[in-house]
C-alpha cells in the first residue's frame, strides 16, 4: 500500500464509528489485492460510499444528542417556579407542547415532503431555525418569571390596586399564539427546505441573505424590546430616525427585491423535465414568493432571538448594562426597572413573528407580478 494510500486510509477510517473502523480497515486492504486499474477503483468506490452512508448516520447522531441535550435544558430551566407566579405555568406549557412538536415536526415532514434537499444551504437553515428557536424559547423561559412576577407590579403601575397581575386569560391567550406561531416558522422552513418543495437554492439563498441584513437593522433599533420608540439606549436622535427609515426600507423593500431576483435566476424547470411557458411563470411565481417569505420571517426571527437574549442576559451580565447605559452609574433599583420594562416589552417581538412573513408574501407577490408581466411569455427558462 502507497503511503498516499494509507494516508486516506487513516483519514477515512477517523470519520466511522469505532466499532466499523475494522470493517472499513479490511475493505480498505482488501482492495490493494484487487486487480489494479478500474476494478481496484470500482472496490474503493464501494467503500468511499459505505463511509460516507456511516458518516452522514454519525452527523444525525450527534444532531438528535445536542437537540435531546438542549431540550433537557430548556425544560430544566423552565419547569421550576413558585405557584404564585403565572409565568410558572406559561413556560411548563411551552416545555409540554413546543418541545414536543420541535421534536416530531422533521419526522412528520420527511414523511409529507421527504428529506432535506440536496446542498448544504437547506440544511444550515433547518439547523439555524433550530437553534435559534431553542435559544429564543430558553431565553423567554428566563424572562417570563420576571415580567409576570405579581411583586413587580408596583414597578410598572404604582395606582395598581392588588398586586396581582391582571389579564391572566390575556396572558394564557398571547403564549399560545406566540406557540402556535413557532411552530409555523418551524413548520415552514422544514417545508421550504424539503426535496419536494424544490425551492431552488438561489432562491434560500437570496431570501436568507436579506433576512439577516433585515434582522440586523431591526435588532440595532430594537435590541431590549419593540415599542413604538426605538429601545437602543446608544442611538441619538438622528441615527435613530435614520435607522427607523432603513428598516422600513427593508421590510417592504427587501422581499421585493429578494422575490424578483429569485424569479430572474430561475432556469427552466427544477426538475427532470423542461416546463412550459405556463408552467416556468407558475414556479417562478412560487419561487419568488418563498424568497420574500424567507428574507421577512428570517428577519423577524432574527431580531425576536437576539433581542429576547439580550434581555435575558440583562440581570446577569453587568458588562451589558454597562454597554447598553454607558457612563450612567445604575444603582439596583434603576436597573432593576429597566430589566422589568425590557422584560415586558419581549412580548411585542410576537407582533414582528406575525405580521412580517405576511408582508414579506404580499410584497414579494406584487414584485414579482409586476417583474413577470415586462418579461417575454417564455422568460430566460426553458431554453
Amino acid at each position: 500500500m502507497s503511503r498516499l494510500s494509507k494516508a486516506a486510509a487513516r483519514c477515512a477510517i477517523r470519520l466511522v464509528p469505532a466499532e466499523r473502523r475494522d470493517w472499513v480497515e479490511a475493505l480498505w486492504t482488501e482492495a490493494e489485492q484487487a486487480p489494479p486499474g478500474l476494478t481496484r477503483l470500482a472496490w474503493r468506490a464501494d467503500g468511499v460510499r459505505f463511509i460516507a452512508g456511516e458518516a452522514r448516520l454519525l452527523r444525525r447522531t450527534a444532531q438528535a444528542v445536542a437537540f435531546a441535550a438542549a431540550v433537557a435544558w430548556i425544560a430544566h430551566v423552565a419547569w421550576p417556579g413558585p405557584a404564585s407566579n403565572p409565568a410558572t405555568a406559561v413556560n411548563r406549557l411551552t416545555v409540554v407542547t413546543l418541545l414536543p412538536v420541535l421534536s416530531a415536526a422533521p419526522l412528520l415532514a420527511r414523511w409529507l415532503l421527504g428529506p432535506a434537499a440536496p446542498g448544504w444551504l437547506a440544511r444550515l437553515l433547518r439547523i439555524g431555525a433550530y437553534a435559534a428557536v431553542l435559544v429564543m424559547t430558553l431565553a423567554k423561559a428566563v424572562v417570563e418569571p420576571v415580567a409576570d412576577n405579581p411583586a413587580a407590579t408596583p414597578y410598572l403601575n404604582p395606582d395598581a390596586s392588588t398586586p396581582v397581575k391582571d389579564g391572566m386569560i390575556a396572558t394564557w391567550l398571547g403564549q399560545s399564539v406566540f406557540l402556535f406561531i413557532v411552530a409555523g416558522y418551524v413548520a415552514a422552513i422544514l417545508a421550504l427546505t424539503a426535496r419536494r418543495a424544490r425551492v431552488a437554492p438561489a432562491t434560500l439563498a437570496v431570501g436568507t441573505g436579506t433576512g439577516l441584513v433585515l434582522g440586523a437593522v431591526m435588532y440595532t433599533i430594537f435590541p431590549i424590546g419593540f415599542t413604538k420608540q426605538p429601545t437602543n439606549p446608544l442611538l441619538p436622535g438622528s441615527a435613530a430616525d435614520l435607522l427607523v427609515t432603513l428598516g422600513w426600507v427593508l421590510l417592504l423593500g427587501g422581499p421585493v427585491l429578494a422575490g424578483v431576483v429569485a424569479a430572474r435566476r430561475y432556469r427552466g424547470s427544477y426538475g427532470p423535465q423542461p416546463a412550459s411557458p405556463e408552467q416556468v411563470s407558475k414556479i417562478r411565481m412560487r419561487q419568488g414568493g418563498a424568497a420574500g417569505l424567507l428574507a421577512a420571517g428570517v428577519g423577524a426571527l432574527s431580531v425576536s432571538v437576539l433581542g429576547t437574549a439580550t434581555v435575558a442576559l440583562l440581570p446577569r451580565a453587568g458588562w451589558l448594562l454597562r454597554w447598553l447605559y454607558p457612563g450612567q452609574h445604575l444603582v439596583g433599583s434603576a436597573a432593576y426597572i429597566r430589566e422589568l420594562t425590557a422584560s415586558v416589552r419581549i412580548g411585542h417581538y410576537g407582533l414582528m413573528l406575525l405580521i412580517f412573513p405576511v408582508i414579506g408574501l404580499l410584497m414579494s407577490a406584487w414584485g414579482v407580478n409586476l417583474t413577470l408581466a415586462s418579461m417575454p411569455p417564455d422568460g430566460d427558462g426553458g431554453r
